[in-house]
């Protein structure tokens, strides 16, 4: 039976006007998402590729690790793990990541990020997804990053109980003169905003990360992609099944793990238990608990207060 916090949270989250909510537990509306752990082939140059032209820092570092943060901040958005011998993605990709996407404090700092990226030459796919602006980025072993900006929520337009999203062309000038200042690498109050995934099937995936790990339905009708969030946002996770299919091999540049981080250790161990009683597998270990999709990708369920203090640069 859920707990007298879990049935609360579900009241006061149960006024949205779109989204499908979960038939059990419902993850809570203060969910985000933590960091990302990446296996790369080259650290230095992932390094150097990820501050020069993504404009993160280095807040530690081990000969095989390396920690990426905002400007200006201490708090990793980025682990990469180096792994001698490692695969760029292949041209067909496989399950698992799609690309992470780092969410910009605003649209002006989307601007700047346009005008730097002009600047250095870089090469970018983008896009306007109504509810967002997006740029799109591949870093050198072929992982895949986006940089955003949303909209205000009272812009984004619905469709019965859905969210409307599309991709449409970026008004690139727009955006750009939106930037004001110069570049300063990328801004104090970056977070990620999403993780975006290839699975296998659309309805396994909902069974997964909407039924039992208990995110909203917030977006079904987009071609070969199901879309979930907690609290209304558009989306904290998306799944497609637009891959050629197969786990990622162990000695390929991939997705090592994201986080999912919850206000408080109550709400980490009933989105467990609800995974569990879903029979999927969960393990609890330091700062939270684990798990894996039916594709072999691994999340971590934390507690805000619990993540703060687990390092694993070791």
């Amino acid at each position: 039976m859920r707990g007298t916090h879990e049935r609360n949270h579900s009241a006061d989250s149960a006024n949205l006007d779109y989204g499908i909510s979960p038939p059990g537990f419902r993850l809570p509306a203060e969910t985000a998402i933590g960091a990302v752990r990446l296996q790369v082939s080259d650290l230095p140059r992932s390094i150097a590729y990820y501050q020069d032209v993504v404009g993160m820092r280095s807040v530690a570092q081990t000969p095989a690790v390396a920690a990426l943060a905002a400007a200006g901040e201490e708090r990793p958005l980025v682990w990469l793990h180096a792994r001698e011998g490692v695969r760029p993605v292949p041209r067909r990709a496989t399950f698992g990541l799609y690309h992470f996407a780092l969410l910009l404090p605003d649209r002006p700092a989307l601007g700047r990020f346009l005008m730097h990226l002009s600047s250095i030459g870089a090469a970018a796919g983008m896009a306007d997804h109504l509810v967002s602006e997006a740029v799109y980025l591949t870093d050198p072993d072929g992982l895949g990053i986006e940089v955003y900006a949303d909209r205000p929520r009272t812009a984004w337009r619905r469709d019965g109980r859905q969210l409307v999203m599309s991709t449409q062309p970026l008004d690139v000038r727009s955006v750009m003169a939106a930037g004001g200042s110069s570049w300063d690498g990328l801004p104090s109050g970056s977070v990620i905003g999403h993780v975006h995934l290839h699975v296998g099937d659309l309805d396994d995936a909902s069974d997964f990360y909407h039924a039992a790990l208990g995110f909203d339905k917030i977006v079904w009708s987009y071609p070969g992609a199901l879309f979930l969030s907690a609290g209304g946002y558009h989306h904290h996770l998306g799944t497609n099944i637009w891959a050629s299919g197969g786990r990622a091999a162990p000695d390929q540049a991939r997705l090592l793990e994201w986080e999912l981080v919850v206000p408080r250790e109550d709400d980490a161990s009933a989105a467990a238990r609800s995974l569990a009683g879903a029979g999927y597998a969960v393990e609890q270990v330091t700062s939270g608990w684990t798990t894996t999709d039916p594709w072999g990708t691994p999340l971590r369920i934390a507690a805000k207060a619990a993540l703060s203090d687990f390092c694993p640069i070791s």
